[in-house]
């Protein structure tokens, strides 16, 4: 048995468009009896979100299959914080939920906040940015789920997370080290132990991201499998140093390396 862990955005569909052929690839490896799960590090939608998404879009999806950087940012708050403790977050509903799914206590006032939470926020403003730097100031650890600095989209990029980190950074002088999503050691280590418990040999991490999906296949020991539909082009391949191990033109082509 081989285990696969899928990139969603740039991978698997762009917006609300399937990349061509995937739908047939993972469908082929699942007959076969390989594992797939489906990582992610976009903090706007839920896990039944995409779950939804991924059937109607023609892939057979259960809710254990899906991992999110919010789900594993719940955890990590859920085994780190201590009775008292409180959360300031920075984010959009699904990550509010997630965070609830988990009995994270949230803080409504900074200076009471033991921890900032920083996700992808399309109403980031200069309010929120000070309340976070307010709650730094008062002695707050700062964490992020996911450093994408953008999300792929038809049209384009859109600025994600890493924008918000970018900003916390500027205010704080000091650079955010615990950022929970790919290509984090704890995402890594909760699917191959907790989800697929594989060893990480025998599991193939696809991604369009080479700072994420590539550096986190490379560094868990995995067979990392870049595709070019998202983010990456042949080009930045020449100047990268997360390089992987296969590229594909696309998750269609899956089966010339399997």
């Amino acid at each position: 048995m081989k285990g696969f862990i899928f990139d969603l955005d740039g991978t698997i569909y762009v917006d609300d468009e399937m990349i061509e052929g995937a739908a047939d690839a993972i469908h082929r490896l699942k007959s076969r009896g390989d594992r797939v799960i489906f990582l992610t590090n976009k903090s706007i939608a839920r896990r039944t979100d995409y779950v939804k998404k991924l059937n109607m879009l023609g892939v057979d999806t259960t809710l254990d299959e899906v991992i999110s950087s919010n789900f594993i940012t719940a955890k990590y708050l859920k085994n780190s914080m201590k009775p008292g403790d409180a959360a300031y977050v920075i984010g959009e509903e699904p990550l509010f939920d997630e965070l609830a799914e988990e009995n994270i206590h949230i803080a409504k006032d900074p200076h009471l906040a033991s921890h900032v939470v920083i996700g992808w926020d399309r109403k980031f403003d200069y309010n929120k940015l000070n309340i976070a730097f307010q709650a730094w100031r008062n002695g707050a650890k700062i964490i992020a789920t996911n450093p994408d600095r953008t999300c792929p989209v038809k049209e384009g990029e859109l600025p994600d997370c890493g924008a918000m980190i970018g900003a916390i950074e500027g205010a704080t002088g000091e650079t955010v080290t615990m950022i929970i999503g790919k290509p984090s050691h704890l995402m890594a280590s909760y699917v191959l132990d907790q989800v697929l418990r594989l060893p990480a040999e025998n599991v193939y991490m696809v991604g369009d991201r080479l700072e994420t999906d590539i550096r986190m296949g490379n560094e868990a020991g995995m067979n990392s499998v870049l595709v070019l539909t998202g983010i990456t082009d042949s080009s930045m391949l020449e100047r990268t140093v997360d390089r992987p191990k296969y590229t594909l033109s696309s998750v269609k082509d899956i089966d010339q390396i399997v």
